[in-house]
């Protein structure tokens, strides 16, 4: 498990840490950030600060689960930053999921990344947690800072308007 708040981790720590959790973190900062490099800056600051010792872990039931609420802050920190910067340059999304060989798939995949693209931040954090970290929603609501029942609430919201925007494509199917 992770090291106290006064000192760093070892760097065997941080090599087991970042080989068990680097791939759910990036995702988890991608669904939040659409910006590959911006998660790979947060995800670098993540990862100094549990060398440093500078996160508090103390209270984390789950290693996972404490990690993606680091990455959520982190995330939410650089938004805020950005917004007071009103820095909106116009980037490509980033893409959540990876390429399909298949036609077919890819088309999908396209869809679904744009349909993710046009839930609320808050909706598609949480259905990505839900459905692609599989995390529950007590672990959703740790993460994001949130009751239960409204992490349940946005899991819920975000599938209902991900039916609707999907639906032409089940259609076609």
């Amino acid at each position: 498990m992770m090291g106290s708040a006064k000192r760093g981790l070892t760097a065997k720590d941080l090599e087991r840490i970042h080989d068990e959790h680097a791939v759910a973190m990036y995702r988890h900062g991608l669904a939040l950030l659409r910006d590959e490099n911006a998660v790979r800056d947060i995800l670098q600051d993540v990862f100094l600060k549990l060398a440093e010792g500078r996160g508090n872990s103390g209270d984390a039931e789950n290693e996972r689960a404490y990690l993606l609420r680091m990455v959520h802050h982190a995330a939410i920190d650089r938004m805020r930053r950005a917004k007071v910067r009103q820095d909106h340059a116009s980037q490509a999304p980033a893409e959540l999921f990876e390429r399909c060989p298949d036609p077919d798939r890819e088309a999908f995949r396209q869809r679904l990344e744009q349909a993710l693209d046009q839930l609320p931040e808050e909706q598609r954090e949480v259905v990505v947690l839900k459905l692609w970290e599989e995390r529950t929603f007590d672990e959703i609501a740790r993460i994001c800072d949130i009751p239960p029942n409204t992490a349940a609430s946005r899991y819920r919201y975000g599938l209902d308007k991900l039916r609707a925007l999907l639906r032409p494509v089940y259609e076609e199917l």
